[in-house]
């Protein structure tokens, strides 16, 4: 029987999700994560504090998170704010979209949606609510139940993980062998299938000598949690401002007073230009405050608290191939997109699906012969990468319609208003929209 080792390089969340479903079809991996080890103790302080950033997950991204067994410990943990509605406005502006009452039913996404009825399942399990539209969970929260899956012991006869080790050298050993990589401490690993998710400087993607193509925005995004007077209401905001967007996304509540008084917490990331950012990340937290709150038009009231304040420069880029002999990209080490939209890590997942539905549809018609051959990257490939550029290519256009100079002439000011205008009227259009969102 050919050799079906498959190697990940990259323990975050899109890597160590890969990791769990190879496991769990009972297929042997190797997980290398250059993060330092963690146990329960080292968790438990990263978990003690609110983390500013969030991911939004989609309906899709749950539904894979719970197939492998990590959603329902995020559910246990409280540490997660399902939002219902969607709102897009910009200032100054005619036309508001909000998605929510056009939402996603459970009855509209059949088997077919996903190509599997077992994942469809889990999915239907997942949406606790007709018109439950996502997730917005912090980082480590999600890091932390997949680290808790992985520990299990069904999958843990199929998975090895390795922390706290870089890869130094990669060494192709021919399309029958696949690679040998060698470690910081000098340890060799071989298998058959190296699958990098290892972020945007991909040390995979490099030293299979993969180019990029790169789209620098010229904006910085200020991040941040905020408290606000006036609730959430399990909506996702975000105002399309002349500086760049301004995105407000519901927080979990994790402290007795949080509970007490719920849906004030929000996650903040506000892109401004590049200059404009730097300086103010640089004023104090009260002004940064002020002016967020000024920036929002109070859409939430004023701002009471403000915490982990942070900031990082803006830019999309593509892996101009994902695939290379034995290796193939996912995540951001292949593609990264503008945040506008919030679907980095949901493409992300969505590259975990194809890859892994794609393996083990070829491993099966081979009757356990072929894994991760030429042919079954391709056709991974052929499967992401277009709607990947799709997606980067519309957020950049996105960007560039409501961001600078020129998209505060009165042209384009006039096609913006009449566009959102005509959108928010036609239900059909806003229903695809909302699919499109929850990623399926």
């Amino acid at each position: 029987m050919k050799n079906n080792h498959t190697l990940i390089i990259g323990g975050g969340i899109v890597g160590a999700t890969l990791a769990l479903k190879l496991a769990q079809a009972n297929r042997p991996v190797t997980l290398i994560d250059a993060s330092p080890k963690c146990n329960e103790a080292d968790w438990a302080v990263r978990l003690a504090q609110r983390d500013a950033r969030v991911y939004a997950l989609s309906l899709a991204s749950i539904g894979l998170l719970k197939e492998v067994g990590a959603w329902q410990k995020i559910v246990e943990s409280g540490r997660k704010a399902d939002y219902s509605q969607m709102q897009v406005w910009q200032l100054n502006g005619i036309g508001e979209l909000k998605f929510g009452d056009e939402g996603l039913s459970n009855e509209s996404l059949d088997a077919k949606s996903f190509g599997n009825k077992g994942f469809n399942d889990n999915f239907n399990q997942a949406s606790s609510s007709p018109k439950l539209l996502g997730s917005m969970v912090e980082p480590f929260v999600i890091e932390y139940a997949l680290w808790q899956r992985m520990q299990e012991e069904d999958v843990s006869g199929y998975l090895t993980v390795i922390a706290g080790q870089k890869v130094v050298e990669m060494d192709w050993l021919g399309a029958q062998q696949g690679y040998r990589v060698t470690l910081e401490d000098g340890a060799a690993i071989e298998a058959a299938l190296l699958v990098g998710a290892d972020g945007r400087g991909s040390f995979v993607r490099k030293q299979a000598g993969i180019e990029l193509d790169t789209l620098d925005y010229n904006q910085t995004a200020i991040c941040c949690a905020i408290q606000t007077a006036k609730p959430h209401q399990a909506t996702a905001r975000q105002a399309m401002l002349p500086t760049g967007t301004l995105a407000l996304l519901p927080l979990a509540d994790i402290t007795v007073e949080d509970k007490a008084n719920p849906q004030h917490w929000q996650s903040v990331v506000w892109t401004l230009p590049r200059n404009q950012a730097l300086a103010l990340i640089e004023e104090p937290p009260r002004v940064i405050a002020d002016k967020l709150a000024a920036a929002s038009t109070y859409e939430l009231g004023a701002i009471s608290q403000i915490e982990s304040i942070a900031s990082f420069p803006l830019a999309a880029q593509q892996a101009k191939s994902y695939i290379a002999d034995n290796l193939v990209l996912i995540g951001d080490a292949a593609h990264g997109v503008h945040p506008l939209a919030g679907q980095g890590l949901n493409l992300g997942m969505l590259d975990v699906l194809a890859l892994s539905a794609q393996l083990e549809n070829d491993f099966a018609r081979s009757s356990g012969t072929l894994w991760g051959v030429s042919q079954t990257l391709r056709t991974y490939e052929r499967t992401r990468r277009p709607h990947n550029s799709l997606m980067m290519h519309s957020f950049s256009a996105l960007n560039w319609l409501f961001a600078g100079e020129l998209a505060q002439s009165r042209p384009v000011q006039q096609i913006r208003n009449e566009g959102m205008y005509r959108v928010s009227k036609i239900k059909p259009l806003m229903r695809l929209f909302a699919k499109q969102a929850s990623g399926v």
